[in-house]
């Protein structure tokens, strides 16, 4: 059944895969952004303009005529950003989108959350939707309380918390992994052996038709990650073999690369890449997802892709 849907932050990494796979089933997508993008093969669907977040939006043309909202939109991880920032962007923002929706009769509603709403950067066991949310930084908490006023808003809904998402045209923190695997250097992680859980872009756009599809998501909140987390010298691992490298990752003791990372000022890093986030979809997966891309194969697909960037716009 074609649906008529509403996805903000369209643009960005996550909208602009999500967009163009909803589009290309047929799907009527108004495709919300500040970027203007152009929808390619997607006959009938339409780009809007969005304001900015901080601002109040008039959410109300938007939402004409539509039966689903997708809410991807918010400021992420940003430096010098003071925290009533990202409560305005991410959860007043929110808060006025769910009212619209409910008084223009919106169907379903899915918004876009994080892991860190659930458990900060990382965690010393297995994390599950029945954990007690302990989010750490001022995103975090504007996003769980943005989860808040979804809960309420009288529509259903279904709240996704994802982990880190890798794939083309990643950025942030596995554009980071990326760089670093890129080096052309011994690289001091081969004695790295804590667990992150990690989630192919193809993935969680298969976990959004999904929900879309299923009536058991609804007025649920989910953990969406790839089936198996993976070790930091894993990861950087695969990426280097993927970009044409040797792995050559030298065994240094994690605590003496910690001590560095803490006298850099950038301890956040650490809890990022020297301690555990494994978090499990099990949730998700019982009621019939199924996650398609092992996360090696979408790591090499990855960074492979971005190897081939550089000749495509050379042509």
């Amino acid at each position: 059944m074609s649906l008529r849907i509403l996805v903000t932050g369209a643009s960005g990494f996550i909208g602009s895969a999500l967009t163009h796979a909803l589009a290309n089933e047929g799907h009527f997508v108004r495709a919300a952004s500040r970027k203007p993008m152009v929808l390619t093969n997607a006959p009938g669907s339409e780009w809007a303009q969005l304001s900015d977040l901080e601002r109040e939006v008039d959410w109300a043309p938007l939402l004409e005529g539509l039966d689903i909202v997708i809410h991807l939109a918010a400021i992420a991880h940003r430096t010098h950003l003071d925290s009533g920032q990202y409560t305005r962007a991410n959860r007043v923002a929110t808060a006025h989108l769910v009212k619209a929706c409910a008084e223009q009769g919106i169907k379903r509603l899915i918004f876009m959350s994080s892991i860190g709403a659930q458990a900060g950067s990382a965690a010393d066991h297995v994390v599950t939707e029945k954990d007690e949310p302990w989010p750490i930084t001022a995103y975090d908490r504007a996003k769980l309380a943005a989860e808040e006023e979804v809960r309420h808003c009288g529509v259903p809904f279904t709240i996704l918390r994802p982990v880190i998402v890798y794939g083309p045209g990643a950025k942030a923190n596995m554009a980071m992994m990326m760089r670093i695997a890129s080096l052309p250097m011994p690289l001091p992680f081969g004695a790295f052996k804590n667990r992150r859980s990690l989630l192919s872009i193809d993935n969680l756009v298969q976990a959004v038709k999904f929900c879309l599809g299923n009536p058991e998501t609804i007025n649920r909140t989910f953990i969406v990650c790839d089936p198996e987390p993976i070790t930091l010298a894993e990861m950087i691992g695969t990426l280097r073999e993927a970009s044409g490298r040797t792995r050559n990752l030298v065994p240094i003791p994690p605590a003496a690369v910690r001590a560095l990372v803490f006298a850099a000022g950038r301890r956040g890093l650490w809890d990022r890449i020297g301690r555990d986030l494994v978090a499990s979809s099990a949730d998700l997966q019982s009621i019939g997802w199924s996650p398609r891309v092992q996360t090696k194969d979408g790591l090499r697909a990855m960074m492979q892709g971005a190897r081939s960037l550089p000749q495509a716009s050379s042509r």
